[in-house]
């Protein structure tokens, strides 16, 4: 087991990587669960941009764990998985289009109401078509930001629209504002124990 002391992570920018069922999630649901123990529950955003889980893909942070309800939980009531649902390319961009608009209200909503701590799930979905500026803008206005993003090869069928390519260049792009990134390819979310 690996030890990730939350406290170290507060006031810095993190960024959790991986391929397909590394634990992305997972780990992100364990760092949320310890700064609730913690007591900073008041101070937390969590914008939940990814799909619900399908078979071993992904999943919501309200999937793994309960404690969603103690902060502000910001998700659409609707959010597509384009690259394994969608059957051809014009289907594949308009899911990413209206995930895009989905999320970009929640991304108002916070910088409407920033609070300290920001964590979001899946930014990938948001890459997909929306603007990185408004996820830089809200990284901006969080002192501690926690973030999980797909970067793998397993998913790749866009139908010659280019979104694989574009999510990852915006999330190498994200990954230059981090202070610490963890690529769980070969740790895995599983293996970490999370601390105070």
């Amino acid at each position: 087991m690996i030890r990730l002391q939350v406290e170290r992570i507060l006031g810095r920018k993190i960024l959790l990587l991986g391929d397909v069922g590394t634990g992305k999630t997972l780990l992100t649901s364990r760092i949320l669960e310890k700064l609730v123990e913690l007591g900073y529950e008041k101070h937390i955003t969590v914008i939940d941009m990814a799909p619900e889980k399908m078979g071993h893909i992904g999943g919501t942070l309200g999937e793994y764990t309960r404690v969603v309800e103690r902060v502000t939980y910001l998700r659409p009531r609707t959010i597509y998985a384009p690259r394994t649902t969608a059957r051809n390319q014009e289907e594949l961009l308009f899911m990413a289009r209206k995930n895009a608009e989905s999320i970009d209200s929640l991304l108002t909503k916070y910088l409407s109401q920033p609070t300290e701590i920001l964590i979001i799930n899946d930014v990938t979905l948001y890459f997909h078509a929306g603007d990185i500026r408004r996820v830089l803008e809200c990284l901006s206005h969080a002192k501690t930001f926690v973030a999980n993003a797909y970067y793998g090869q397993k998913i790749s069928c866009d139908y010659g629209t280019g979104v694989t390519l574009r999510e990852r260049k915006l999330v190498e792009r994200l990954a230059k504002e981090m202070d610490i990134i963890l690529n769980l390819d070969s740790i895995g979310g599983s293996n970490f124990f999370v601390d105070g």
